[in-house]
């Protein structure tokens, strides 16, 4: 049933980047950066992006210890895609 044998070496993929076209250009760039989120969470990100191993808990906990003394206002704005066919 449509299978290739993939040569040695190569990693698996079940999909294939190249053979994806994506019409709504709203999602072909899933970073964060994209997003254009608010200030204090992309500070937030900047600092924990570089983060690994056992520090990232900690660091974490940092963050979040100052988002509950004024670390910055909650956006309640909405950033979902409508497709056309949902309901």
């Amino acid at each position: 049933l449509g299978k290739r044998a993939a040569p040695a070496g190569e990693r698996f993929q079940r999909v294939r980047a190249d053979e994806v076209n994506i019409k709504n250009p709203r999602l072909r760039d899933n970073t964060y950066d994209s997003k254009g989120g608010e200030s204090f969470g992309s500070k937030a990100w900047n600092d924990l992006k570089v983060v690994r191993g056992k520090n990232f808990r900690r660091e974490k906990t940092k963050k979040k210890r100052n988002t509950f003394f004024g670390g910055g206002a909650i956006t309640m704005g909405v950033n979902s895609v409508v497709f056309s066919d949902s309901d």
